[in-house]
């Protein structure tokens, strides 16, 4: 695993080759703000999630009739990018398909991954490339996973305050597939107080919430603003009793609960038209 570190007067990131995942986000004081990774509750930092967000129905998905294997969240946060520039505050990593991803993905494709600094603010784009012929069917999220507590706010209660004061309805998963039910928002004019007990029952899902951005954290002291471009879904996850929680957002969900194998179907899916790009966008703020 090979890192490039990039880094301003306010933040410095690191980024691995592998899965192209950040693996610190760190403040002019030292703090650092990204979960550590520590196995004993989850291995990832910040993984993208493609071709697929969530899961298939038995782990397999069908791409123009082609019928393979697919784990959880897609393959390319386990594969290898490469890394095509970097400067002192920004990196770009591409993936492409080799033998192994055409084996469970026939389609041409180019995901390219940027993580750019500017001022106090990370922005990470996401941009896919359809090279093909045919049009590329696929959805795509992002995973960052954050302390709770951040770093210099111990002790003190941790909100996620949505932009706008929206109280989304919420999904909950069965199976690790999407159900068509839906619950009461756990937001109250957009604030809900995080707690341990809200993720027994797994992931808190928005779908086709919307929402332009929001902040996590206490009342006063260290905080982080996040914004989302073209990222209609949004996720809250952690482990129950884990120090940290992953806001996630994506365009795509988990297959639903009716659904077949097809990628085509999922809830979400981009079909992308010959020759053209689409970008994906998310930046995070520290303050406070």
């Amino acid at each position: 695993m090979t890192e490039t570190r990039i880094a301003n007067d306010h933040l410095s990131v690191t980024v691995s080759d592998l899965g192209a995942e950040m693996q610190s986000l760190r403040d002019a004081q030292g703090r650092d703000y990204l979960w550590n990774g520590d196995p004993a509750f989850w291995s990832g930092r910040s993984p993208i999630l493609f071709p697929i967000v969530g899961r298939a129905p038995g782990d397999r998905i069908t791409v123009a009739g082609h019928d393979a294997p697919m784990a959880q969240h897609g393959f390319a946060r386990r594969s290898r990018f490469a890394l095509v520039s970097a400067d002192p505050t920004a990196c770009t990593h591409v993936l492409t398909p080799g033998d192994a991803i055409r084996a469970v993905y026939p389609p041409a494709f180019r995901l390219e991954l940027t993580h750019r600094l500017d001022g106090a603010t990370l922005r990470v784009t996401a941009t896919v490339t359809n090279p093909g012929i045919a049009p590329l069917p696929f959805g795509l999220g992002f995973h960052p996973a954050f302390r709770w507590p951040l770093p210099g706010a111990e002790g003190q209660p941790h909100h996620v305050t949505l932009d706008g004061g929206a109280n989304p309805e919420m999904a909950r998963l069965t199976g690790g597939l999407l159900p068509p039910e839906r619950h009461p928002s756990p937001f109250a004019e957009g604030r809900l107080t995080l707690e341990q007990s809200l993720f027994e029952a797994d992931a808190m899902l928005f779908p086709g919430s919307a929402i332009p951005g929001l902040t996590y954290g206490p009342d006063t002291g260290p905080r982080l603003r996040f914004g989302f471009d073209n990222l209609p879904d949004l996720a809250l996850w952690t482990k129950p009793g884990a120090p940290f929680v992953c806001i996630e957002p994506w365009h795509g969900t988990a297959a639903r609960t009716t659904d077949g194998p097809a990628i085509e179907d999922r809830p979400g899916t981009i079909l992308l038209p010959p020759g053209d790009s689409l970008s994906f966008r998310w930046s995070v703020t520290p303050f406070g």
